[in-house]
């Protein structure tokens, strides 16, 4: 019966150090970036792993009122591509905080505590 009580108290330690570590990640994926481009380089958007729009740049040459809807079009691709490009680097630093705080269980995700 004992053993039993050690080894829910040492799975509640493992929680607080789990729960420790995922908010100090979370506070370091402000320093993830990502930069991503679009019209051949014209637009470049630069978000953080907090999925914050950090940086938008846009060619000088672009910025024309008769031509506002593909300027709009190409931050909007630039930003969304750059969003996507960032995800796989968000997962890689939140694994990479956690490991070896819980046991691999095949199907856990700890994107979810992103959110």
């Amino acid at each position: 019966m004992f053993g039993n009580m050690a080894d829910m108290m040492g799975l509640m330690g493992k929680m607080k150090d789990l729960q420790s570590r995922m908010k100090e990640a979370q506070e370091q994926l402000v320093n993830i970036t990502e930069t991503a481009e679009s019209g051949g380089g014209m637009v470049k958007a630069t978000v953080n792993g907090q999925k914050t729009l950090i940086s938008l740049d846009v060619d000088r040459d672009l910025v024309n009122p008769e031509d506002k809807e593909m300027l709009q079009d190409l931050i909007v691709a630039a930003v969304n591509k750059a969003f996507d490009n960032i995800e796989p680097k968000i997962k890689q630093h939140l694994q990479k905080a956690t490991d070896g705080v819980l046991p691999n269980i095949p199907g856990l995700d700890l994107g979810g505590f992103m959110k």
